[in-house]
């Protein structure tokens, strides 16, 4: 069981890192493709080595995307509250 749940959590990462790898916006597509090729040919390793290179610019982009998509939410529901009512 335990080593079920060590898997799993590898997996999460594992999603977690190709996301950050693709909406990097500071990463040159080339860049981009050594840590996928590192990723999937050093899974384990390719994983553990991104998450201390970059884990603190990881945090930046969930955040900013966290935050725009906040906004988004945000400015939909004022659109919405602005529109006039229906007629009875």
């Amino acid at each position: 069981m335990f080593w079920f749940f060590i898997f799993f959590v590898w997996i999460m990462l594992l999603f977690h890192v190709f996301a950050d790898i693709f909406r990097s916006p500071d990463l040159s597509g080339a860049v981009k493709a050594i840590w996928v090729i590192a990723v999937v040919l050093l899974p384990y390793l390719g994983v553990f080595i991104y998450v201390i290179a970059r884990g603190d610019k990881m945090q930046e982009h969930s955040t900013a995307q966290a935050q725009a998509q906040k906004d988004a939410m945000d400015d939909y529901i004022r659109s919405v509250a602005q529109s006039s009512p229906p007629n009875s």
